[in-house]
């Protein structure tokens, strides 16, 4: 039996890079990632777009409603400042809230920032699909998937 390519978002949420001001690095450290994690075949649906809740919003829908995808990542509008909003946007298209991939994120940047604790990255189902927001730095994206990789295979079909 033929395995099925999974399809996996990887959404980049930054005012600058959506209007070409600077190359996503962040997106492409998440696809760079993925590529060493995974052994199943997969498909990235990429998109760079702007600090918008509700486009962000609509994006989610979008991946996971129209284009199947069973998880999405996105990056980028989680800190404190006020066009951070991709935790409120995940939160809004969610069913259910992972909590614990937050708070484990969270708990592995503070071993290399102390800033760490103003991140508000959350998680949450979507039907049978999941949601990771992660931080906006390459590094700190690398570190996050490392602790919460091993738990996603459990959240999707």
């Amino acid at each position: 039996m033929e395995k099925q390519t999974a399809k996996i978002g990887i959404v980049t949420t930054s005012d600058r890079a959506s209007r070409g001001i600077y190359e996503d690095l962040s997106g492409k450290a998440i696809i760079d990632t993925l590529n060493e994690y995974l052994t199943s075949p997969w498909e990235a649906v990429y998109k760079v777009i702007e600090d918008d809740q509700i486009t962000i919003e609509e994006t989610l829908i979008e991946l996971i409603d129209k284009e199947k995808c069973c998880l999405v990542v996105t990056t980028g509008g989680t800190g404190p400042a006020k066009r951070d909003v991709t935790p409120e946007a995940t939160r809004n298209v969610c069913d259910r809230m992972m909590p614990g991939f937050g708070e484990l994120m969270r708990q592995v940047s503070l071993q290399y920032v102390p800033t760490a604790i103003l991140s508000r990255q959350t998680a949450g189902l979507r039907g049978s699909s999941l949601i990771v927001n992660l931080p906006g730095k390459p590094k700190s994206i690398r570190e996050c998937l490392d602790a919460v990789f091993p738990a996603i295979p459990y959240c999707i079909d």
